[in-house]
């Protein structure tokens, strides 16, 4: 016989930008704690649709956990308290007969809410646009051999670009601090021979775009990798800290 459990939902809405937002309280009988926690959302709004009231709006595409749209802040931790997931890929079961769950949108100066529990996370496309191009040879294919590229560096490289950009990392952070997510970016190109040509302007106008989008600076607590759904290395801040200096001295 399927497991069911009852709960209370305390949900952040919130019309627009410029409203003031506060929490509604929500009664969800027999959810079955197989269900993902997007599903049980998708519940909630069923009922709320059948009540004639508005659904609460959240973020998700993939719900496969590699997209990282599904940011919720739930129970005080970005994504739940299952680790090393995201939203979509946290499941009842992690949750108690008669719990009540808080349910928030990241908050951070670098991702105003749109609406209810859906923010604007456009401020990492930014970034990511800021640290432009980078020259490659777009002749033929190359043999996957022709660049030696040491095991080491191509393991610490393919953590870097685990990062999905989710915006965990701000969220979990109390400076509101973007540079888990950039210093990934930075490290997956600046790790690999493909990525040196451009380093130095790199690092500099990706960080110099996260300051002016309102992100706020980092301080060492290490509550980014911990709350990282991906597991990123905070050692990737220390490379892009390295990658930054190296190209203010070469000015």
């Amino acid at each position: 016989m399927e497991k069911t459990i009852n709960i209370t939902l305390k949900v952040w809405r919130q019309k627009g930008p410029q409203s003031k937002g506060g929490f509604e309280t929500y009664q969800l009988n027999n959810i079955s704690i197989d269900s993902s926690f997007l599903e049980m959302l998708d519940v909630l709004n069923e009922k709320l649709i059948s009540e004639k009231k508005e659904p609460v709006v959240f973020d998700h595409d993939c719900r496969e956990g590699i997209c990282g749209m599904c940011s919720l802040y739930i129970n005080g931790h970005p994504h739940g308290p299952d680790e090393d997931v995201t939203t979509c890929q946290l499941h009842m079961r992690k949750f108690k007969d008669g719990e009540t769950i808080i349910i928030e949108p990241w908050r951070s100066k670098g991702f105003p809410v749109i609406k209810d529990l859906m923010v604007d996370r456009s401020a990492f496309d930014k970034i990511i646009q800021a640290g432009g191009f980078v020259s490659v040879s777009t002749g033929g294919v190359p043999d996957g051999n022709a660049i030696p590229i040491s095991k080491d560096k191509a393991d610490e490289a393919m953590d870097a670009a685990s990062c999905i950009g989710c915006g965990a990392c701000v969220a979990a952070c109390k400076n509101g601090s973007a540079m888990l997510f950039v210093s990934a970016k930075v490290s997956q190109l600046a790790l690999l021979p493909q990525g040196k040509v451009e380093a130095a302007r790199r690092a500099k106008a990706m960080v110099a775009k996260m300051d002016e989008l309102g992100f706020g600076n980092c301080t060492n607590t290490g509550a980014c990798e911990s709350e990282c759904p991906k597991s990123v290395s905070i050692a990737h801040i220390a490379r892009l800290n390295r990658e930054f200096l190296k190209a203010k001295l070469k000015d």
